[in-house]
This record gives structure tokens, C-alpha cells and sequence, in this order.
């Protein structure tokens, strides 16, 4: 696209341009996205940029009309199979966060300086300024949406420091993080304000505690004014709530409500129906009626579990094809480590395939005559992802009933949980000895097969046929929805190069048709809490350790 296609994008206020290229206003300072509701500048005026980093690496500051660094992620990304694709896929996933560039290097089997050249020259911006971007965004929206302190924002955004918090969010917002807050006209603030207090008041009280025991054991054991000052401080800690990464073990979780963006037509009903139809007992089920359903899951996250909730948004009145009537799907995201919120929000989105281009994918299927009238009538269709790639593809290999046995026997419980959500799936090392799943759970766990973020998917096919057991079918699935693949030929299908890239959602739109076809009934109300006694006795016999897990299950509505 070149600068005179993209200046027109921006005359018309294009949405379907949102997140593929930004525009910054020399004249004032500002990036935006193309779909901005403020007046066209002048073309003289405007320069383009590839990334919100790269605008605002030249010292550009987000507009406050149009939050340019909310909108979806650029769909490029999940077609791309290069180094800039898979990269930029693991810094979202929070990999510079928790290893630094040295690990996004490791990881991709490159040298650091290698990786910031070539994203540089492409996006405008190394993996430094990148992930930065990715975490002013994370914290802009928990100070606008949550009445989490200060503090705990800046780590559970992924900032080192309180400082560089600070900082960064005057230089992209020109705010204080206080006053990004106070400007939202959320309630935010007020909240805030009032935790603030309350923990003030924890504090007060247990150091008074502290100090007056202190002084009567002083008293008794000859002891001075330091070690009752010492006393104070631990008793202190103990009644505050510490934050993420802060202290060692857990705090206890919190309810995180989120608003996830998508781009376009986005089909919910189809992906709640896959969902409903997949959900495995005690690690995720779905609730409630067609057009009002709950996807519920728990999460294994690098710095300890956590659980997911995600409502299926209503559909455009009179819309037979279920799509949303909003430009988002509702969450609430719950974590034992705050660290691990840009991890979990990725993994969302991957799984309900919220970065996904629809614009593009219908134009090119809806050329073909034999799927145009599929497209048609379900615009916006997805091709969902997987939430937790090692265990889809163990569970693709294993089948229903053997998977939910797997659960029962080596999954790992949580002693404190919501609903039905009792385990979190087994991580691969456990499955080694596994009959039908140990060469695939071997391979995963000695690294043989990777199914990370950045993972090269011709490598991982490869690897995944040479594994026993492994059938091409298998490796097919596994590669589009543990690797989220948007170009995996439908089974059964002659390969069709006119669907390229986009073969996966053309095999989205086949199974669709063909369930319609079947008359298949959509899932109504179902919850996969295990019921059976076999079930309990095998829950209770499992020699899995149990993992510490406190949950508030009250919905927090997003602001």
C-alpha cells in the first residue's frame, strides 16, 4: 500500500485499515488511527508509520480521541511465517517482558543484533520499543477500567520499576498516570482512592499491633526500640495487599474486566458453538443460552495458574448470521500474578481469533463461486485458536473421552475454584508414560516439537509427523489451531490455491455449511462440572498435587 492509498484510508476514516498502518500530525504532535473521527489534515502534514511504536519512537503521542493503541492487533502477523511474524507474535505474548530481547533472540535461533535490525528496518521500532508500546497499552487500559493502585498496574503492565511507569506514560499519553485515570470518567479514580485508603488503614492498624506487642515482649526480654520497629514493619506487610512480584507467594486473585477489541464482522455464535462442543470437564465448560453463553476456562501462565471468563456477545438485531453489535467480546480474567495479564489476553485472543482481518479473508473466498454464498450469509466468520497449544494438540491426539480421563487421573487441581473449573490440564512432562499420548507429550516437554507463540510452523509440522502416532490429519489441526495457521488446506478438499492465504477459514465456512446441512442443534445451556461419581472418585484418587488457587467468581463489568 503506498502513502497516497493509505492518505485516502484516512480521508474516509477507514476502520478496515485500524491497526495495519498508523498516521501521525507533525503539526500537532499526535498519531492516530485511520478511522479517527478528528478533522483530515492536510497531506503535507501526515507521515505514516507501521507501528504505534515506531510513531512513538519519533516522539509522537497517542491521540486521546481515537486511542490508536486499542485497536486489534494487525492480522499480518498471523499470516506471516517470517522472523518479523514470529517475532512480533512473542513479543506479544509477553516474551521480552519475562526473558528479555536475549530470549526472544534464543527463541527464534537468531542473534539479538539480527532481531533489532530487521524489525527496525520493517516496523520502524526494535523489540525494546515494541514491547513498550504493548505495555503503556495494557496499563492505559486497567488505570481507565479497574480500580487496581497505581503500583500494582505499573508491574502487572510488565514495567520494571514505578519510575519507568511514569515515565513512559507521560511520554506516549502526556498524562500523569493519575490523570489518564481521573479524565476516563469511569469511576476509576474514586475506586483507586478508596483501596488506597483502605490499605492505609491495614497498615495502621497492624503496625499498631505489632508495636504494642513488640513493646511487651521488649518488655520482657530486655530488648530495645529497633526490634519493635522491625515487628511493625512485618505485621504491616502482612495485612496490605502485595503487589505482583512484589513479595513471595501468591496474592490472591483478582477479577480483571476487559473489553476485547476485533476488527469487523465477528460470526460469535459459530466460535461459542465450537466451544460448547469441545469443552473438556473440570478444565473449561460454557453456560447459558445461544446469544448469551459464558466460554469459562483455567489457564497455565508462566507465573501461576489463573481462569478466564468470556461472554458471547449479543447479535445485531434482525442479524441471522449471529455477528456482534459491538467491536468487542467481554472478559474478565482472573490471575494469581498480575505479571501474567499481557500473557493471558494474548492467549484470548488467539483462541477466539480477535486479530483476524475479515475484510480481507471475505473478499478473497467470497471471489470463489462455490463459497461465496457461504460467505454471504456468515460474514465474519473466525477460525478459532487454542488457548494452550501443547494441550490442544495433546488433546487432538488423545480424542474426547480419552482426554477427559487424562484430566481426571494427571491433571493438577485447584483447591480453590469457580464452578466446574476444578484442573488445569496436565503439563506434557506428566504424560510421558501415557500409552497413546507419551511420544507427542515427550517431544513437547524435551522441546522437540514447539508450539510457542514464534514457532516456525513448516518446522513444527515436520516435526510433528516424525512423532508416532501422529497422523498427517492430526498435524493439519494441530497446526491450525495450536499455531493458529490461517492457510491449512480443509481435509478432504482439492487444494485450492485461490483460497490462499486464507484456507483455514475456508474450511471454517465448509464445516459450517455442512453442520447446517445436518441440521446439528446448537448448544443450549451446558456446564461440564463433572457430576459422575466416577468422576469424583477419580478426582479424588489422582496423585496430582494440588495448586493453590483463590478465585473471586463476581463479574466486574467493564467501563
Amino acid at each position: 500500500m503506498d502513502e497516497e492509498t493509505r492518505y485516502e484510508a484516512v480521508a474516509s476514516r477507514d476502520a478496515r485499515f485500524d491497526g495495519a498502518f498508523f498516521f501521525a500530525v507533525e503539526t500537532t504532535g499526535i498519531y492516530c488511527r485511520p478511522s479517527c473521527p478528528a478533522g483530515t489534515p492536510k497531506r503535507k502534514n501526515i507521515r505514516f508509520y507501521p507501528t504505534a511504536a515506531a510513531a512513538q519512537g519519533h516522539g509522537f503521542r497517542a491521540c486521546r480521541r481515537c486511542r490508536p493503541d486499542a485497536v486489534p492487533g494487525s492480522a499480518e502477523w498471523n499470516v506471516r511465517a517470517d522472523l518479523v511474524g514470529r517475532a512480533m507474535r512473542m513479543i506479544g505474548d509477553g516474551i521480552v517482558d519475562r526473558e528479555g530481547v536475549s530470549g526472544l533472540a534464543g527463541r527464534l535461533g537468531y542473534s539479538t543484533r539480527q532481531i533489532q535490525r530487521q524489525l527496525t528496518a520493517e516496523l520502524g521500532a526494535g523489540p525494546v520499543a515494541l514491547a513498550r508500546a504493548q505495555r503503556a497499552h495494557t496499563a492505559r487500559v486497567l488505570l481507565q477500567t479497574t480500580g487496581l493502585p497505581v503500583t500494582e498496574i505499573a508491574f502487572a503492565a510488565g514495567f520494571a520499576s514505578v519510575r519507568q511507569f511514569n515515565d513512559t506514560i507521560r511520554q506516549i499519553y502526556a498524562r500523569t498516570p493519575s490523570a489518564l485515570r481521573t479524565e476516563s470518567g469511569t469511576g476509576t479514580a474514586a475506586r483507586a482512592r478508596s483501596t488506597t485508603r483502605a490499605a492505609g488503614s491495614a497498615r495502621a492498624a497492624g503496625s499498631a499491633t505489632a508495636a504494642g506487642s513488640a513493646r511487651a515482649a521488649g518488655a520482657a526480654t530486655g530488648t530495645g526500640p529497633a526490634r519493635a520497629a522491625g515487628s511493625a514493619t512485618a505485621a504491616g506487610a502482612a495485612h496490605v495487599p502485595v503487589p505482583a512480584g512484589g513479595a513471595s507467594g501468591p496474592p490472591a486473585l483478582a477479577g480483571i474486566p476487559l473489553r476485547l477489541a476485533h476488527r469487523g464482522p465477528y460470526a460469535a455464535s459459530a466460535v461459542f458453538d465450537l466451544l460448547a462442543q469441545e469443552a473438556l470437564p473440570s478444565v473449561e465448560e460454557v453456560t447459558g443460552p445461544p446469544g448469551a453463553r459464558t466460554y469459562r476456562r483455567t489457564l497455565r501462565l508462566p507465573h501461576g495458574p489463573g481462569a478466564v471468563a468470556v461472554d458471547e456477545a449479543r447479535p445485531a438485531a434482525g442479524d441471522p448470521a449471529g455477528r456482534t453489535a459491538n467491536g468487542w467480546l467481554e472478559a474478565r480474567i482472573h490471575l494469581t500474578d498480575l505479571r501474567d495479564l499481557t500473557t493471558a489476553v494474548q492467549r484470548l485472543r488467539r483462541l477466539f481469533d480477535l486479530d483476524a482481518d475479515p475484510y480481507a479473508v471475505d473478499e478473497r473466498l467470497g471471489a470463489d463461486p462455490r463459497l461465496a454464498p457461504l460467505v454471504a450469509a456468515r460474514p465474519g466468520l473466525r477460525s478459532p485458536g487454542a488457548a494452550e497449544p501443547a494441550e490442544y494438540a495433546l488433546r487432538a491426539l488423545l480424542g474426547a473421552a480419552a482426554a477427559r480421563q487424562a484430566v481426571a487421573t494427571y491433571g493438577q487441581t485447584l483447591e480453590q475454584a469457580p464452578g466446574g473449573l476444578t484442573r488445569l490440564f496436565p503439563e506434557p512432562a506428566a504424560l510421558r508414560g501415557h500409552p497413546v499420548a507419551g511420544p507427542l507429550a515427550t517431544a513437547l516437554a524435551d522441546g522437540t516439537v514447539r508450539l510457542d507463540a514464534g514457532a516456525d510452523r513448516d518446522a513444527a509440522g515436520q516435526a510433528l509427523l516424525a512423532v508416532p502416532g501422529v497422523t498427517p490429519r492430526t498435524a493439519a489441526l494441530i497446526r491450525m489451531r495450536a499455531l493458529g495457521d490461517p492457510d491449512v488446506a480443509p481435509e478432504g478438499e482439492r487444494d485450492e490455491e485461490a483460497w490462499r492465504p486464507w484456507r483455514s477459514y475456508a474450511g471454517s465456512h465448509l464445516r459450517a455449511a455442512r453442520d447446517r446441512r445436518a441440521g446439528q442443534p446448537r448448544t443450549t445451556t451446558t456446564s461440564h462440572a463433572p457430576t459422575t461419581s466416577r468422576h469424583a472418585k477419580s478426582s479424588t484418587s489422582s496423585d496430582a498435587p494440588a495448586v493453590r488457587m483463590t478465585v473471586r467468581v463476581d463479574a466486574q463489568p467493564s467501563r
